[in-house]
Protein backbone atom coordinates (compact mmCIF):
# COMPACT_ATOMS: atom_id res chain seq x y z
CA UNK A 1 0.00 0.00 0.00
CA UNK A 2 1.29 3.74 -1.07
CA UNK A 3 0.23 6.19 1.27
CA UNK A 4 -0.65 9.74 0.74
CA UNK A 5 1.94 12.96 0.40
CA UNK A 6 0.36 13.14 4.44
CA UNK A 7 -1.49 11.64 7.17
CA UNK A 8 -1.20 9.91 10.47
CA UNK A 9 1.87 7.30 11.24
CA UNK A 10 -0.46 6.21 13.96
CA UNK A 11 -3.63 5.51 11.88
CA UNK A 12 -4.75 2.00 10.79
CA UNK A 13 -2.13 -0.06 13.23
CA UNK A 14 -3.91 -3.47 13.91
CA UNK A 15 -2.86 -4.71 16.96
CA UNK A 16 -3.81 -8.58 15.97
CA UNK A 17 -2.10 -8.58 12.72
CA UNK A 18 -0.77 -11.89 11.72
CA UNK A 19 2.28 -10.77 10.16
CA UNK A 20 4.57 -7.09 9.62
CA UNK A 21 2.60 -4.66 7.62
CA UNK A 22 5.33 -2.76 5.37
CA UNK A 23 4.15 1.00 3.99
CA UNK A 24 5.90 3.15 1.81
CA UNK A 25 5.29 6.61 2.34
CA UNK A 26 7.97 8.31 0.09
CA UNK A 27 10.04 7.50 -2.66
CA UNK A 28 12.24 8.54 -4.97
CA UNK A 29 15.54 7.22 -6.84
CA UNK A 30 17.66 6.21 -4.40
CA UNK A 31 15.37 6.25 -1.71
CA UNK A 32 12.61 4.91 0.35
CA UNK A 33 10.88 5.85 3.33
CA UNK A 34 8.74 3.34 5.31
CA UNK A 35 6.26 2.62 7.67
CA UNK A 36 6.26 -0.86 9.09
CA UNK A 37 4.15 -2.14 11.59
CA UNK A 38 5.45 -4.80 13.86
CA UNK A 39 3.38 -7.00 16.25
CA UNK A 40 4.86 -9.87 18.00
CA UNK A 41 6.57 -10.90 15.00
CA UNK A 42 10.60 -11.16 14.54
CA UNK A 43 13.50 -12.63 11.90
CA UNK A 44 13.57 -16.76 13.00
CA UNK A 45 16.69 -17.44 14.83
CA UNK A 46 19.72 -17.64 12.84
CA UNK A 47 18.51 -15.18 10.09
CA UNK A 48 20.17 -11.76 9.58
CA UNK A 49 19.48 -9.24 6.65
CA UNK A 50 22.58 -8.73 5.12
CA UNK A 51 21.33 -6.05 2.30
CA UNK A 52 23.06 -3.62 0.06
CA UNK A 53 21.58 -0.03 1.50
CA UNK A 54 22.13 1.95 4.08
CA UNK A 55 18.85 1.87 6.35
CA UNK A 56 18.18 4.40 9.13
CA UNK A 57 15.36 3.25 11.57
CA UNK A 58 14.04 4.57 14.79
CA UNK A 59 10.88 3.22 16.80
CA UNK A 60 7.81 5.21 17.03
CA UNK A 61 5.70 3.33 19.51
CA UNK A 62 6.57 -0.12 20.97
CA UNK A 63 9.43 -1.74 21.62
CA UNK A 64 11.71 -4.16 19.84
CA UNK A 65 15.13 -5.64 20.09
CA UNK A 66 18.12 -5.96 17.22
CA UNK A 67 20.50 -7.89 17.07
CA UNK A 68 23.63 -7.53 14.54
CA UNK A 69 26.09 -10.61 14.26
CA UNK A 70 28.62 -8.34 15.16
CA UNK A 71 27.66 -7.61 18.54
CA UNK A 72 27.22 -9.76 21.87
CA UNK A 73 24.01 -8.56 23.28
CA UNK A 74 20.55 -7.02 21.25
CA UNK A 75 20.11 -3.39 21.51
CA UNK A 76 16.91 -3.26 23.38
CA UNK A 77 14.81 -0.36 21.89
CA UNK A 78 11.59 1.77 22.61
CA UNK A 79 10.32 5.37 21.31
CA UNK A 80 12.97 7.93 20.09
CA UNK A 81 15.53 5.37 19.65
CA UNK A 82 16.86 4.78 16.05
CA UNK A 83 19.79 2.89 14.72
CA UNK A 84 21.85 3.64 11.16
CA UNK A 85 22.68 0.31 9.70
CA UNK A 86 25.54 -0.12 7.85
CA UNK A 87 25.31 -1.58 4.53
CA UNK A 88 25.90 -5.38 4.56
CA UNK A 89 26.17 -5.11 8.23
CA UNK A 90 24.46 -8.05 9.01
CA UNK A 91 21.28 -7.77 11.62
CA UNK A 92 17.87 -9.34 12.53
CA UNK A 93 14.95 -8.32 14.74
CA UNK A 94 14.94 -10.63 17.72
CA UNK A 95 11.87 -9.81 19.16
CA UNK A 96 9.13 -7.11 19.23
CA UNK A 97 6.53 -6.20 21.40
CA UNK A 98 3.45 -8.33 21.78
CA UNK A 99 -0.26 -6.84 22.24
CA UNK A 100 0.84 -3.64 21.12
CA UNK A 101 2.01 -2.42 17.89
CA UNK A 102 5.89 -1.57 17.37
CA UNK A 103 5.71 1.22 15.15
CA UNK A 104 9.24 1.90 13.04
CA UNK A 105 10.04 4.93 10.63
CA UNK A 106 12.58 3.46 8.63
CA UNK A 107 14.52 5.49 5.87
CA UNK A 108 16.54 3.46 2.97
CA UNK A 109 19.16 4.73 0.79
CA UNK A 110 21.56 3.70 -1.88
CA UNK A 111 22.17 0.74 -4.14
CA UNK A 112 19.02 -1.32 -4.67
CA UNK A 113 16.44 1.17 -3.89
CA UNK A 114 14.07 2.14 -6.77
CA UNK A 115 10.92 4.32 -7.52
CA UNK A 116 8.98 1.40 -7.20
CA UNK A 117 9.68 1.65 -3.14
CA UNK A 118 11.25 -1.39 -3.19
CA UNK A 119 14.74 -3.21 -3.00
CA UNK A 120 14.85 -4.15 -6.52
CA UNK A 121 15.02 -7.72 -7.54
CA UNK A 122 15.01 -7.35 -11.23
CA UNK A 123 11.54 -8.74 -11.58
CA UNK A 124 9.76 -5.49 -10.09
CA UNK A 125 9.37 -6.91 -6.55
CA UNK A 126 10.23 -5.36 -3.26
CA UNK A 127 12.26 -7.76 -0.77
CA UNK A 128 11.72 -8.08 2.90
CA UNK A 129 12.90 -9.66 5.40
CA UNK A 130 11.69 -13.13 6.70
CA UNK A 131 9.15 -12.97 9.71
CA UNK A 132 7.56 -14.69 12.17
CA UNK A 133 4.88 -14.56 14.07
CA UNK A 134 5.05 -14.09 17.90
Amino acid sequence: MRLGPSGNLFAGLDPGAPAEVFETLASAPGLRIERIVSTGQHTPPGVYDDQPQTEWVVVLAGAAELEFADEAAPRRLGPGDYVLIAPHRRHRVARTAAGTPTVWLALHWGEGVGEDGGEEDGDGTASRRPSTSR
